[in-house]
């Protein structure tokens, strides 16, 4: 039986042997598309090829794509561990022909390799086509037909509808027919007595797609027409996992040698057996399932995190440790220890899981850890809340939102713990808060883009590097409407605009015509599939003219100088912490840079200290900037140019030099250390398990930092009526504050106890219940203590203290219950919070003890006599 390594491994020899080039996995986080997240087909990659943003180098290339499916059109996070095939980050197997064969060689090879090299029965395949479209005046694909009736009986040759053999990039781009490869894994019993071909694309678990060979061949416009693409392309797609459960004669990827080291270990480390209990089997491919995607995202340099592609790997962790935690009863962390199998795994073929092993196991252990607690807290909430139902047996569909929306805690949990104690949540309820919720996200999100106007022909050459102001033309242009504002986007000829990427922000600026003098503002510069698109405030009065591009100077040369700083920053932290310091993301503005690393401690003053030394004795130093720009990737890596995983670089990159500081980068640099000025720390931090954060500023910005710290000392100073030594002064300050603090603390605790002894000879019995209840001039923060406090004198007896305050003419209402009464059914929280209506407040609490705050000083008597008058003694 072949491993899933020698499976992989034969699809790319078998396409190397027909011309193409092997190419890597590009990274599963996409970081310069502003329309993805994630990589969620194979062709992701080779977009600005499919495009025509960048020349065809390779007019053949073949891949193993690592993959994401978890939001939007592509969401299988729902199915994962429940059927036998859906997966969150799952390998796409895929060969590619930009303008070179077309459908004959894809359909002729795809059953080569399935048939001869893979040796799959013929009787088990079938194939589909595209039916065609009357509406869109699309006619059936008989060539695709023709060709595959040269290798497959006619039988087996499906007619397919547009939704599943139409394949389209979006709304609008590259589109075309398409043609599946299905295979029935089904018994031959099975098989004789339902017909392999009546099952397909009906969902049947042995009954799947593996391969999807796609021909692109028109362009869907704004307007939805279509026309023709000028290079056809072929894209086909073959899911690993589905094809290992194939070749290796199982009914479920998860029993592929993909998932059972995985599903193995979990059991051992549950004290569970796999195939026992359905519960605790989906628990363990959900589990197995997705540490792959939290592993593989991490080590493409996106951490958990609580925005964007950060939120979507936090929720996918969140859901195993859920899955965990309720079904396998781990309450404590166990997830990061399946790494090393994983690694054993994969490993081999994808050897930045082994170089970042102890990074991944960090923040995996910290984030299991974390939701853990949340979990707890989540417990304890939804306990509360259960408490306050009364009568009730639903538990009320907003809250079961807040649990989820504010908390974090999963809303299947929530129904499962209720179904437990005999009650039921809301699930209606909660659906249409979530409805309110995406309604609210996707107004935020939604784009509408027009057809591109073509005003010259040609292509972008972006200047930028050496040029801040030249003649251009508008090439193309189209209105964006987002969140009902309008802009415009444009492509132009020669570009002196650098587009947000790497982390550097876009440069800004203006055009401004040379016929009419009309000056248009450049607001920002992004980039879509590798093509720089300059966001401009309108459309001009006159396109078709030429155009001086002017960049916004002193915005740039301040970016620029953040930017070659924060080179310098890496070399002198992996100089004063260690070579284990990576970069893992940055960010780069005219205001401020900030930079994060790979280090497991926070940095000591002293560290911080000599980083900022080393950085400015670079800076002082003068170092001329090296720059090569079309360097082959290997002379570079020899050169000692440090590559960063998550980063997608071509055979040739562009090497950046200061010194002893190399690294591969594309963003605008100055043109010697010496420009930068100065550089200074502004912060230091965690924001994950092993991951630091430096803030920092340069030039300008490192003398208004100063400015204001010297600022912040002359004020101090001027506070304390210019004392001599600063330092001296401020301490005796806080000796003199903290022996105020003790007095008052003494004078506190001295009240407390005259208040507790008055308060306990005023008990009053009512119906065997001691009642202590009094109005009180004191802060609300005392009489709660008071309260604490008379709870041991009262202590084998049932009783109520109920004290009413006011502070600064701020009224409040504490309230505390003995257990017995609790056990009764009496609870402060509510008690309390109908009394507080009577102060104009509210407030609420535990069963045992609550308290309200209010506006109406006048109503605190009325409050309490309420709340004696509900008890109902």
């Amino acid at each position: 039986m072949m491993t899933v390594n020698e499976i992989r491994g034969k699809y790319l020899a078998f396409f190397e042997s027909k011309g193409h080039k092997v190419v890597p996995s590009a990274p599963m986080v996409i970081k310069d598309d502003p329309t993805l997240m994630f990589t969620n087909a194979g062709m992701n990659q080779f977009k600005d090829i499919i495009l025509g943003n960048v020349p065809i180098k390779y007019s053949r290339m073949t891949d193993s794509q690592k993959c994401l499916r978890v939001s939007g059109k592509h969401n299988d996070l729902e199915e994962v561990g429940h059927d036998t095939y859906h997966h969150t980050m799952f390998e796409m197997l895929g060969n590619w022909s930009f303008g070179d064969y077309f459908k004959k060689e894809a359909i002729a090879w795809a059953w080569e390799l399935l048939t001869e090299v893979y040796g799959i029965d013929k009787d088990r395949l079938y194939v589909t086509i595209f039916e065609g479209a009357e509406s869109e005046g699309l006619v059936r694909d008989n060539e695709a037909h023709d060709f595959w009736a040269e290798h497959i009986s006619e039988e087996r040759i499906i007619d397919g509808n547009k939704h599943d053999n139409f394949w389209e990039m979006g709304e609008t781009g590259p589109c075309g027919p398409c043609s599946e490869i299905h295979i029935d894994l089904r018994s031959d019993e099975e098989r004789a007595k339902v017909d392999g071909k009546s099952l397909v694309n009906r969902d049947h678990p042995q009954v799947v797609e593996i391969w999807n060979l796609v021909f692109m061949q028109y362009n869907r416009k704004a307007d939805g027409s279509l026309v023709g693409l000028p290079n056809k392309v072929i894209d086909t797609g073959m899911g690993l996992e589905r094809l290992c459960m194939a070749l290796q004669g199982k009914m479920s990827n998860y029993d592929t040698d993909v998932f059972t080291p995985l599903i193995d270990k979990i059991a051992e480390l549950s004290q569970s057996k796999y195939g026992e209990d359905e519960k605790r089997d989906i628990a363990m491919r959900v589990i197995a399932d997705h540490v792959r995607t939290i592993a593989f995202s991490i080590t493409d340099g996106q951490l958990p995190s609580n925005a964007k592609a950060g939120y979507v790997i936090r929720r996918i962790l969140r859901r195993a440790v859920r899955y965990a935690y309720t079904f396998l009863n781990q309450h404590e962390p166990f997830m990061y220890r399946l790494i090393p199998t994983l690694i054993e795994s994969m490993g081999d073929h994808y050897t930045e899981l082994k170089q970042q092993e102890e990074i991944i196991t960090k923040v995996i252990k910290q984030e299991e850890a974390s939701f853990l607690r949340t979990l707890e807290t989540g417990m304890s909430l939804l306990d509360q809340h259960i408490r306050e139902m009364g009568d009730s047996r639903m538990l009320d569909g907003k809250v079961v939102f807040e649990l989820y929306d504010t908390y974090g805690f999963p809303t299947d949990l929530t129904d499962l713990i209720l179904r437990e104690r005999g009650l039921s949540a809301d699930l209606e309820g909660f659906e249409v808060e979530m409805k309110k919720q995406k309604e609210r996200a996707r107004n935020a999100a939604h784009i509408t883009a027009g057809d591109w106007v073509e005003v010259h022909a040609g292509e972008q050459e972006f200047v930028g590097y050496d040029f801040l102001d030249v003649e251009t033309e508008l090439l193309r242009y189209r209105e964006i409407e987002q969140n009902k504002v309008k802009t415009i986007q444009a492509v132009i000829s020669r570009n002196p605009f650098y587009a947000e990427g790497g982390g550097q922000i876009g440069d800004r600026g203006v055009l401004v015509g040379t016929e009419d003098g009309e000056e248009i503002k450049v607001v920002d510069t992004i980039k879509e599939n590798n093509l720089p698109i300059s966001v401009l405030e309108k459309i001009p009065s006159n396109p078709s003219q030429t155009f001086e591009a002017k960049v916004d100077q002193k915005l740039r040369r301040q970016t620029e100088a953040n930017h070659s700083a924060t080179h310098l920053l890496h070399h002198a932290l992996r100089e004063v912490l260690g070579v284990h310091v990576e970069q893992k993301g940055s960010y780069v503005s005219d205001r401020l840079l900030r930079f994060d690393f790979s280090h497991f401690s926070k940095m000591s003053l002293e560290e911080l200290r000599l980083v900022e030394v080393k950085v400015n004795e670079a800076i002082r130093q003068n170092s001329t900037r090296e720059e090569h720009r079309s360097m082959p990737i290997e002379e570079a890596k020899k050169m000692g140019a440090m590559a960063f995983f998550g980063e997608k670089y071509g055979e040739e990159v562009r090497v950046i030099k200061y010194g002893d500081s190399i690294e591969f980068c594309g963003g605008t640099h100055v043109p010697s250390t010496g420009v930068i000025g100065s550089f200074r720390i502004v912060s230091e931090s965690s924001i994950a398990a092993g991951i630091r954060r430096i803030e920092a500023v340069t030039g300008v910005g490192a003398d208004e930092y100063y400015f204001e710290q010297q600022d912040k000392i002359l004020k101090v100073q001027e506070m304390l009526q210019n004392a001599p030594n600063l330092v001296k002064a401020v301490k005796k300050l806080i000796e003199e504050d903290e022996k105020l603090r003790k007095e008052l603390k003494q004078a506190h605790e001295q009240q407390k106890h005259q208040l507790v002894d008055k308060l306990f000879t005023s008990a009053k019995s009512l119906s065997g219940v001691e009642v202590i209840t009094a109005q009180l001039d004191a802060p609300a923060g005392l009489v709660k203590d008071v309260a604490f406090a008379l709870k041991p004198r009262l202590k084998d007896k049932k009783f109520v203290v109920a004290l009413g305050s006011v502070d600064n003419d701020k009224p409040s209402l504490t309230l505390m219950l003995s257990d017995e009464l609790v056990e009764k059914g009496l609870n402060a929280g509510q008690l309390v919070r109908e009394a507080g209506k009577l102060i104009q407040g509210g407030g609420g609490g535990q069963p045992n003890f609550a308290t309200a705050g209010g506006r109406d000083k006048s109503g605190v008597k009325g409050a309490l006599d309420k709340i004696i008058e509900n008890l109902d003694l």
